[in-house]
């Protein structure tokens, strides 16, 4: 019988044969999948309360608009993307909330330390 770990590894070594993936392959799917923007249970239920929809091309163009305040060093970051406000844990990747134009007269943002506007 194989040692834990030995058997963990014959079992990666199987998926990568499987996927005709390298291992460098592997890790660089895995390093951009962490780097990716995700959405906190708090923000995905302010945008189906207000009927919002994002697609794919949305969230790259917010996925780079955290990247780009990574890259400035932000923590939490207010993205404006069209009428929509979102705060961002930069730090976690993950969106925390979301507030549409409707609901944002007289809203006062805190706790940022960052704003990037996508156009």
């Amino acid at each position: 019988m194989q040692p834990c770990s030995q058997a963990n590894k014959t079992v990666q070594a199987n998926r990568l044969k499987e996927n005709n993936l390298s291992f460098q392959e592997l890790l660089h799917q895995e390093f951009r999948r962490q780097q990716e923007v995700k959405l906190s249970a708090h923000a995905a239920q302010r945008l189906r309360e207000r009927e919002i929809v994002l697609t794919e091309q949305d969230f790259s163009k917010i996925n780079q608009a955290v990247q780009r305040a990574a890259a400035k060093g932000a923590r939490d970051s207010l993205v404006l993307y069209g009428d929509l406000a979102l705060i961002a844990s930069v730090a976690n990747r993950t969106i925390i909330t979301a507030v549409d134009s409707k609901n944002m007269a007289e809203h006062v943002f805190t706790n940022i330390d960052s704003a990037v506007i996508v156009k």
